[in-house]
């Protein structure tokens, strides 16, 4: 059958992220709050207009069916507006605590960059965010993880357990620290 006669479901997923967990929270921080804010607005206010401009250009050429233009342009409005959809959705339900407000304290909770040394000796330092802000490259852990879930509540000197794959292994919270808090200029 010619891929002219399918049709893209309109009840698939709109993006390919972590499902929230049932009855939870979308938690994120301020800053991953403003990235994802300002990707939205960048992607309505500038990008798609210019794919817009280019798929009416490509549609006033004429023949369609083998217009690269158009076809990828179409292709590219599809993916922007699932991209759109997507983060309106999430921000709307979106939940944003201050960690700040937690500075200087030495409990684990959301945002704090949490410090911990493995049995082995290793020592990582995680920060506990949202969902949608999760990087494990820039050391940004998902607060529904299992580290997270593990560390979450502990004081620095606390043991805790955090169960793998391999089994069961015993990590301590070596140091808690948060974001100071903005002045602020009003």
């Amino acid at each position: 059958m010619s891929k002219a006669f399918t049709r893209e479901s309109e009840t698939e997923d709109d993006d390919v992220a972590p499902a929230l967990p049932a009855g939870g929270r979308n938690y994120i921080t301020p800053e991953g709050f403003a990235r994802l804010r300002a990707e939205l607005l960048h992607l309505i206010d500038e990008e798609r207009p210019k794919v817009v401009e280019v798929v009416h250009w490509a549609a006033s050429n004429g023949d369609r069916s083998e217009n690269g233009d158009y076809l990828y342009g179409k292709k590219r409005l599809r993916e922007i507006d699932r991209r759109i959809r997507f983060l309106t959705k999430r921000l709307e339900i979106a939940e944003v605590p201050d960690p700040s407000l937690h500075h200087g304290r030495t409990q684990v909770f959301f945002g704090a960059t949490v410090t911990y040394a493995e049995a082995s000796g290793t020592e990582r330092t995680v920060t506990i965010v949202g969902i949608d802000e999760a990087d494990s490259l820039h050391g940004q852990v998902s607060w529904i993880s299992p580290i997270a879930r593990a560390l979450l509540k502990a004081q620095e000197g606390d043991a805790v357990k955090l169960v793998t794959p391999a089994g069961v292994q015993e990590i301590e919270v070596l140091e808690v620290r948060y974001p100071a808090r903005a002045e602020s200029t009003a």
